[in-house]
């Protein structure tokens, strides 16, 4: 591709394999500016890691102003992404984010740099997301569908959409005791699993995780994600040293594929259908009806037993 005039932000922090990794693919891209965020150590033992993933950012050898952002001290994931976000959006007006373990497909910064143009100035839509979790699944009849869901592993976005950030929560009462939910998402399971997680991240700031109230963010807004019909970013960091998910995941490593010429969707309306899927496989919704159909059929085998023995009782008291 042409060189990348649209930013890139990288947030690295106790992983140089993997920040080595995504380096390389930044590397090739080569665009004209690259933000660094990083963390600062936990503890004594990890400060070499982090160091060693900092040092990596010398290897740049092409025609680009570096700027970093690197705390002395560990900020904790949700206020050291949001902060070193707020960073590189008080620098540019729009860029491309990606975090050590996301490895993106080439074509990804050609896809985020065309539709961050294309949508500069359409306020529906806040975020272009690089990754798709619908098992194959195409929808409509563009290159890429609008979500409710912007994923970001790997994604872009543009200071008019950030500069509203709520990083506190700060309407989360208001929208939860309005039921305005019920305006923004599909059904009953759905609205009770993101009102216990706003709940939980409202009262008892967890999980430490700056996604969920970019999220919160987005819907308070009526904002939209792209989302692409192919798989552009693969998480390689799926492992016992990972921040959310330590372990394995079936969202780990799933292959990405080249996204072709942009082809533009013919109309912008968000695709329900895409995103009924999202939650029942990403989030579980699918295991949550399950376990709560099984637990009602288990509750009525009881009720049925308990009815059963109560009458056994009232027959041996009348002999």
């Amino acid at each position: 591709m042409t060189r990348l005039i649209t930013p890139v932000a990288l947030i690295i922090f106790n992983r140089p394999d993997l920040s080595q990794i995504v380096f390389n693919a930044i590397r090739q891209a080569q665009p004209e500016q690259l933000f660094v965020i990083a963390d600062g150590a936990r503890f004594p033992e990890e400060y070499q890691k982090c160091e060693q993933a900092r040092h990596i950012i010398q290897q740049v050898d092409w025609d680009c102003i570096v700027l970093t952002n690197y705390a002395d001290t560990n900020l904790g994931c949700r206020q050291r992404v949001s902060s070193g976000i707020n960073w590189v959006f008080e620098n540019v007006e729009e860029a491309i984010i990606l975090e050590d373990d996301c490895l993106p497909h080439p074509s990804f910064f050609r896809y985020c740099q065309q539709l961050l143009e294309h949508y500069r100035k359409d306020e529906r839509i806040w975020c272009i997301s690089g990754d798709n979790f619908q098992d194959g699944q195409w929808h409509g009849n563009g290159s890429y569908y609008f979500s409710n869901y912007g994923h970001c592993w790997g994604w872009a976005s543009w200071r008019r959409a950030w500069q509203h950030y709520d990083h506190d929560l700060s309407n989360w009462q208001t929208v939860r005791d309005g039921h305005y939910l019920s305006s923004i998402l599909d059904s009953e399971l759905e609205i009770k699993y993101w009102c216990e997680i706003f709940e939980k991240l409202d009262k008892l700031g967890q999980p430490n995780s700056w996604a969920y109230p970019w999220a919160f963010t987005c819907w308070q807004n009526s904002g939209l994600a792209v989302v692409p019909n192919v798989n552009l970013v693969s998480n390689i960091g799926c492992r016992s040293d990972g921040t959310h998910i330590a372990g394995e995941s079936k969202f780990a490593n799933i292959p990405v594929q080249d996204i072709g010429e942009i082809c533009h969707p013919s109309f912008l309306v968000r695709d329900r259908t895409a995103d009924e899927y999202t939650f029942e496989h990403v989030f579980g919704g699918k295991e949550m009806r399950e376990l709560t159909l099984r637990n009602k059929t288990l509750k009525g085998k009881l009720i049925k037993k308990l009815n059963f023995l109560k009458s056994k009782l009232k027959s041996l008291k009348k002999i």
